[in-house]
């Protein structure tokens, strides 16, 4: 008899079988758990220590960012400049807030609402709405040190920020917001 004819004809059952041989073989079981750990180790790592996923609650940055919006943040970063979108930690809670001044920089909030900042008309046009005063928390003009912040909402009206709070220290400013994901587009 001719090798041809020994061989058995490959059919779709016999194929099926040598697949599920080979998905019970534990080489592949431990390769397939072992590549799942690194990447789940990898994903806490990534997630935990360099960026950091927080959603919005409220209305207090819009119309930048709405309640709902899912914000990614850079955890990294220590340094802060006016105009960033940072999250942090005030009261055991977490809030967002745009760094308005920083260590070095004198902020005023005047009776009729403007911001002051080292004596000059602070211009911001991606804000809408007055910055009025709150109550007595925060004794105005305020002198920032080095590695404090002054952070601000961008709907001003309402919104928790370092009107309430007073300096925002560095050690309480969990990162930098880099991107948002929208309620609307999940």
């Amino acid at each position: 008899m001719s090798k041809k004819a020994s061989k058995k004809p490959i059919t779709p059952e016999s194929v099926i079988l040598s697949r599920r041989q080979k998905l019970v073989d534990n080489k592949t079981v431990i390769s397939f758990l072992s590549k799942l750990i690194i990447l789940v180790v990898v994903l806490i790592v990534l997630f935990n220590v360099v960026f950091g996923l927080t959603p919005m609650r409220g209305n207090d940055m819009k119309p930048s960012f709405h309640a709902g919006d899912i914000l990614l943040y850079y955890r990294m970063g220590h340094e802060y400049r006016s105009g960033d979108v940072v999250v942090y930690k005030a009261e055991e809670s977490t809030y967002v807030g745009r760094v308005v001044a920083v260590g070095g920089d004198e902020i005023e909030i005047t009776e009729d609402s403007t911001v002051r900042i080292n004596g000059s008309i602070m211009i911001e046009t991606d804000v809408y709405f007055p910055t009025p005063k709150y109550g007595d928390e925060v004794q105005y003009p305020v002198k920032l040190s080095e590695g404090e912040y002054f952070i601000l909402c961008d709907f001003r009206d309402g919104g928790k920020d370092s009107r309430y709070f007073g300096k925002i220290p560095t050690d309480r400013i969990e990162g930098q917001v880099i991107s948002a994901v929208r309620r609307s587009q999940l």
